[in-house]
């Protein structure tokens, strides 16, 4: 076994597990693995230090390998206690000789030495997939962030963290935001949240769908993406939205759109995904029916209000894996998943490989270019360049064997010219 500080992972004897499922999901990685021959070819990440901060499953052992291949030096830390694969986290030890600092459970004292050791690589890009290590590098390693040449976010709580600290005029280097890519969060967040949710659910509760009350906090697009599933599955939807767009949306979808005060006493099946705090709190638990559901699809575990939940009740217990049964001083129970974090992660998989496939080619490609341009970028935040977007989404067509039309000559000066109209 080698030396702690060289890697912290369950156990290494886990590897072969692993291997075979990260080369299950690296079979439905085509776009990433097309990105990885030429990275291999061209090595334009060559002796780049990139220290990444995300959840470590099969599909991103796939895209630390796709790094590596471009000649980058990776370390790889979790972004989340109970999101990590221990066999993944071995195999990308083990075969691919990239440090893992990630243990399924570990509690938020080591989560914090775990980034400590990714900055400790001293990294000149990161990764993120809640903001987590640049937030480490803004107030904890403020002297090392003059050495990051840019960063990458995956998902849009860090978005939301990276843009406030954009406003505020502190941020210290450039950030490419991954997450807005339309191939990202089209796919990732609408189709990817939307079955992972579902199934992450269905894993822990064993619960039937059809004819349940699903209420559904907030309407971005992994809201949707679960409104539309649950729906599917017979389940009645409501929607709970403090934007009135989003709200407005919701209702012309054919949801019920309420206040989750008025949803509280209805909901059979309570799911997150707003990015904010106490959306679920004190008072809907007390109106909540006994046996209500309730968990969380945003990305931090802040979203339910646990400390509420624990002050009401008088009794807790696991009735099954990943639920456990608050009993209220009224003697009802309301039974909370995964303890408040990502469902999807923490009784489930996350996200089908094809869905992180695009994902994770916007981080490769975001890291290829901040390269590339990090002296030409300010200190703010960036979308991926639309030139990134469009040639991930033609790979993703070229790989399902999907063909599709061509502006004629005469189309295009149609579309670029003022004088040509009726």
């Amino acid at each position: 076994m080698k030396r702690k500080t060289e890697f912290d992972i369950k156990s290494i004897r886990l590897a072969n597990q692993g291997k075979s499922r990260i080369e299950w999901a690296e079979k439905q990685m085509d776009v990433l693995r097309l990105i990885k021959q030429r990275f291999e070819k061209e090595k334009p990440l060559k002796d780049i230090r990139i220290s990444a901060c995300l959840h470590v499953t099969t599909e991103t052992a796939n895209l630390m390998n796709t790094l590596k291949a471009g000649g980058a030096q990776v370390v790889l830390c979790a972004s989340n206690p109970l999101s990590t694969q221990d066999d993944t986290a071995a195999s990308i030890v083990r075969d691919f000789k990239i440090p893992v600092f990630a243990v399924c459970g570990e509690d938020r004292k080591t989560y914090y030495q775990h980034l400590k050791a990714a900055l400790d690589h001293k990294p000149q890009i990161t990764m993120d997939d809640g903001a987590d290590l640049v937030s480490e590098l803004h107030s904890k390693r403020k002297k090392q962030a003059k050495d990051i040449l840019g960063s990458s976010e995956e998902t849009t709580t860090g978005v939301i963290r990276l843009r406030s600290m954009e406003k505020k005029g502190i941020l210290k280097f450039p950030v490419i935001a991954v997450n807005d890519a339309q191939t990202k969060h089209l796919f990732d967040n609408y189709y990817g949240t939307g079955q992972s949710t579902i199934d992450g659910i269905l894993r822990a509760t064993n619960l039937l769908f059809a004819g349940k009350t699903v209420v559904v906090a907030g309407y971005g697009n992994c809201g949707k993406g679960v409104a539309l599933r649950s729906k599917a599955l017979g389940a009645h939807v409501i929607v709970t939205e403090v934007e009135p767009i989003r709200a407005l949306q919701a209702a012309m979808d054919g949801y019920e759109v309420t206040t989750m005060e008025k949803a509280a006493p209805r909901g059979d099946i309570f799911i997150t995904l707003t990015g904010d705090i106490s959306v679920v709190r004190k008072e809907h638990f007390l109106k909540m029916k006994d046996g209500a559901v309730v968990c969380n699809s945003g990305h931090f575990d802040v979203e339910i209000d646990i400390k509420d939940l624990t002050k009401m009740s008088k009794t807790k217990e696991i009735p099954r894996t990943f639920v456990e049964a608050y009993q209220l001083k009224s003697g009802k129970k309301v039974n909370l998943l995964g303890e408040g974090r990502l469902i999807n992660l923490a009784a489930a998989e996350g996200h089908p490989a094809s869905v992180m496939d695009m994902s994770f080619a916007n981080q490769a490609l975001a890291a290829e270019y901040i390269v590339k341009n990090n002296n030409k970028l300010a200190k703010k935040v960036y979308v991926v360049p639309e030139e990134i977007d469009v040639e991930i989404a033609r790979l993703k067509l070229k790989t399902m064997g999907i063909i599709y039309d061509k502006l004629t000559p005469k189309q295009e000066k149609y579309l670029a010219s003022w004088k040509l109209g009726t």
